[in-house]
């Protein structure tokens, strides 16, 4: 691969969308899994998509909404000892806008990569057009976690190769920022009642294990940030009983009006009650 190629291409349907009325995260997972497996098909590399750790991390520049047309561009931008990393860029269709900027790494340090395909790899490597990933600082401690979501993995959670899809990740995820966003007041009638809403602008997504079919999972999240109208969640899903850590995820966003579509203050009850569960950050 010694170009951008195209890997997916598709809509925003209406009922892809979420109560701050764009394309909710979740779904731009779903056409990433799609794009990642076709990149990593091109570069030889289909066995690893399958079986190493992942990282993916988003930079959203502006929203998709109902009706807006997409494809994605993606080529190899790295490669080490121990990871391939992939570039991929969300585009408007319509206009040819980037509207998000995704870097994938895959983890094959357990994996050792075949020396024609590293050659190959490492000859096709593009520069990276887009804005570097900013690493955040993790928490210190999860004592301040809470509960947001407690469920089953359904067969339908399942992607082609038997293990959890990262749409059925993500909308777990975004289950857990709601029921944070509620827990510190911001409730459904206070988003109705005052048009507002959580518009994510960065995720960092890691994956290092999958539940099966069948399996309970728990999300607890935490808040690691707070601004004047922005908020910073990590969640992560573990095995109830063992504690086992599936995946994480940093989501930074802020507090949206949905009529202007800019960000707003906080107002003080809220900023008050995210305040008490604000969880220190490791240094």
């Amino acid at each position: 691969m010694a170009a951008w190629i195209e890997t997916c291409r598709s809509v925003v349907s209406p009922w892809e969308c979420d109560v701050t009325e764009h394309f909710t995260i979740a779904y731009y997972f779903d056409r990433l899994a799609d794009a990642a497996l076709t990149a990593v098909e091109n570069l030889g590399l289909r066995d690893l998509a399958g079986s190493a750790p992942r990282r993916l991390d988003l930079r959203f520049v502006r929203e998709l909404r109902a009706g807006a047309s997409l494809h994605i561009l993606s080529a190899p931008i790295a490669l080490d000892e121990h990871s391939v990393r992939l570039g991929h860029q969300v585009i408007d269709s319509a206009d040819g806008e980037v509207t998000a900027w995704v870097q994938e790494t895959l983890d094959h340090s357990t994996v050792s990569l075949p020396r024609h395909l590293r050659d190959e790899i490492g000859r096709g490597l593009l520069p990276w057009p887009g804005p570097a990933v900013e690493h955040r600082p993790e928490p210190a401690t999860t004592e301040r976690f809470i509960a947001t979501v407690r469920d089953r993995i359904k067969p339908t959670d399942l992607g082609s190769d038997g293990k959890l899809a990262l749409s059925a990740l993500v909308h777990r995820f975004t289950a857990g920022s709601i029921q944070a966003l509620a827990a510190i007041g911001a409730t459904s009638s206070y988003m109705r009642a005052e048009r507002r809403g959580y518009s994510t602008f960065e995720l960092a997504l890691r994956v290092a294990g999958s539940p099966q079919s069948g399996d309970p999972v728990l999300v607890e999240t935490g808040i690691v940030h707070l601004g004047n109208s922005s908020i910073r969640f990590i969640h992560r899903m573990r095995d109830p009983a063992t504690g086992t850590e599936y995946a994480r995820l940093g989501q930074f966003g802020v507090q949206l009006d949905l009529d202007t579509r800019r960000p707003a203050a906080l107002p003080e009850g809220l900023r008050a009650a995210a305040t008490a569960l604000l969880v220190p950050i490791a240094t």
